[in-house]
């Protein structure tokens, strides 16, 4: 796909709908931290491994911001823009494009997702203090393992119905 054509921006347009579409629907409050569990991985981290680190880090970072402006949440707009953005590029950057089977996913998952968990866990310390930072570490390892998950079980499937999607 030829970078900036209309059919990739179409596609980024979609995947970022899709994603923040799915983490509204399935949220899981917090209250010690008042945020959110979401399926916001699930969005990211299939976009990261079947188009690479560019439309991961555009999925990401859009749906992350738009998630907290549509959920009343303002203040994390522009940690979740840093923050996801970057767990997308990761994911996307260390998968291997020639070969996307399961066992080569696994480790860029886990950069991705600790990226989410550390870089949350700073953001939350800043806005709310430290033991906020460190109840916030829970609830978003919940939420990046799920994302894991479903993301494998879905990559998966796709290699299935369509193996050269994946």
């Amino acid at each position: 796909m030829k970078r900036g054509s209309l059919r990739e921006n179409t596609l980024a347009a979609v995947l970022i709908a899709m994603t923040v579409a799915l983490s509204i629907l399935v949220v899981i409050p917090i209250p010690a931290t008042k945020g959110m569990v979401t399926l916001c991985e699930v969005g990211i981290y299939t976009s990261a491994i079947l188009y690479g680190g560019r439309m991961g880090f555009l999925v990401g970072g859009a749906s992350g911001f738009l998630i907290d402006i549509l959920t009343g949440y303002p203040v994390w707009c522009l940690f979740s823009l840093v923050i996801h953005g970057t767990q997308g590029l990761a994911v996307g950057y260390f998968t291997p494009q020639n070969n996307k089977s399961i066992k080569t996913m696994i480790v860029p998952l886990l950069i991705g997702s600790v990226i989410m968990v550390v870089g949350y866990f700073f953001a939350t310390a800043l806005l709310f203090g430290w033991p906020a930072g460190l109840a916030s570490i829970f609830s978003n390892i919940i939420q990046v393992g799920f994302g894991m998950v479903v993301t494998l079980s879905i990559v998966g499937s796709l290699a299935k119905l369509k193996p050269n999607l994946v």
